[in-house]
This record gives C-alpha cells, structure tokens and sequence, in this order.
C-alpha cells in the first residue's frame, strides 16, 4: 500500500500532519482512523461471506436440479 510513496514521502505527509493537527490532537486522529478502518475490513467481511453463502447455496441447488 505505501511502497509507492517511500519513506521520505511518508515522512512529508507525517510532519505535514504534525504541523495541521498539533502533537495532542494527532493521536487521537489516528485512534479514529485505526477503528474506521478496522470497522470498514469487519464489515468487508461480513459482506464477502455473505456473497460467498448465496454463492454455496446457488450451487447446491443447480447441482440439486441436475441429478433429477
């Protein structure tokens, strides 16, 4: 994901951040931003096993309907 942006760049957007935000408030953006994300990949997958699920059960049946 940041192997494009390199170190240096990252460093940039770090300090950058720094600067706007402040040293306080700073942690509490990436706390906010660590349970988004983490919230957003629950609900990926929650989504993706439930298409998986439709996916099983479509299967189940046509193979139901091609034995009769």
């Amino acid at each position: 994901m940041f192997s494009s942006i390199g170190f240096p760049g990252l460093l940039l957007i770090l300090l950058i951040a720094l600067v706007i935000f402040g040293p306080k408030k700073l942690p509490e953006i990436g706390k906010a931003a660590g349970q988004t994300l983490r919230e957003f990949k629950h609900s990926a997958k929650d989504l993706t096993g439930d298409v998986t699920d439709e996916v099983k059960e479509t299967k189940q049946i046509v193979k139901g309907e091609n034995s009769k």
